[in-house]
This record gives structure tokens, C-alpha cells and sequence, in this order.
């Protein structure tokens, strides 16, 4: 006998659950464990979200594209050049200052003794990253946001 409203089957006088197509999990629910524990993770991370706070976009200058320590800044009018090292790599970006409507950007980072790794083209907010390994090696870099642009010399030596 099949109850469709109850979804049991009775045979015999064993009542038993009626067995779907669908995977069904420990408490009946298609899903299993994965649907059991958001139900239970989700309140948590809307409590946690209460009690920290609203999070917004981070602002341009707090967020990164490289990985590593920031060693180097140069500023100029229109943004900043910036350059961060990692054990065996150096890394670099060119950051507007004021980000919205594209304009021409540009990034370059060489490691002495070898070529230049160049970004550039028509960007928002950011130009690069370009990375290059400089592991014992001394780097330069150079950077332009619109009409305005920024260098180091060698550094990292």
C-alpha cells in the first residue's frame, strides 16, 4: 500500500519511509548533511555579520594585487606606483589615484639583468600586477596614471 500524502509504504505491516529517486540525507531532506548544517551555519554567519558590523568595498589603497610586503611607494598626481616583494619575486602595480573612467595606464618591473615586464592599456583602477623573480637580484620599476607617472631606481639590492 503507497501513501502519496505520507510518503510511506507499508508492506507486510513493516511501515517504512517511501524511497525516492532523489538522494535523501539523514533527516529526510534532499540533501543530506550539506542542507542539515546551512541550516545551521547560515544563522551563524548572519549573527556574526550583526556583530562586526556592515562590511563595504574596501578602498583602493587598502586592497592589493600583489602578495608579499609593500618596500616601495611613489607617488605622483594622479596615483601611485607601488611595489611589494615576496621571498623570490617582486611584484608591482600602478593605482589611480581617483578611479572611474578609464584612461591609459602603465606598469613596468625589471629585474637586473633581464627584460621588463610591462601592463598597460585603458584601465579603471589599476594597472598590472607584473611580477618577476628577483630573488638576490635588484629591480626597477616605473609606473603612469593619464598625463602623470612615477620610478624608482634600482632597489631590493
Amino acid at each position: 500500500m503507497f501513501d502519496e500524502a505520507g510518503g510511506v509504504d507499508e508492506v507486510d505491516g513493516v511501515v517504512r519511509p517511501l524511497r525516492s529517486s532523489g538522494r535523501r540525507g539523514r533527516l529526510g531532506r534532499p540533501g543530506g548533511r550539506r542542507a542539515t548544517a546551512a541550516l545551521f551555519v547560515l544563522p551563524l554567519l548572519g549573527a556574526l555579520g550583526l556583530v562586526l558590523g556592515p562590511t563595504g568595498s574596501a578602498p583602493a589603497h587598502a586592497a592589493s594585487a600583489c602578495s608579499g610586503r609593500l618596500v616601495k611607494t611613489v607617488t605622483f598626481s594622479t596615483g601611485s606606483l607601488r611595489v611589494y616583494k615576496s621571498r623570490a619575486y617582486a611584484c608591482a602595480v600602478s593605482v589611480a589615484e581617483k578611479p572611474g573612467a578609464r584612461r591609459a595606464m602603465r606598469v613596468s618591473l625589471q629585474p637586473r639583468g633581464g627584460g621588463a615586464v610591462v601592463d598597460s592599456g585603458k584601465f579603471t583602477q589599476l594597472a598590472g600586477p607584473v611580477t618577476v623573480h628577483a630573488l638576490n637580484r635588484c629591480v626597477r620599476a616605473s609606473g603612469s596614471v593619464g598625463g602623470s607617472s612615477g620610478s624608482t631606481g634600482w632597489i631590493l639590492c
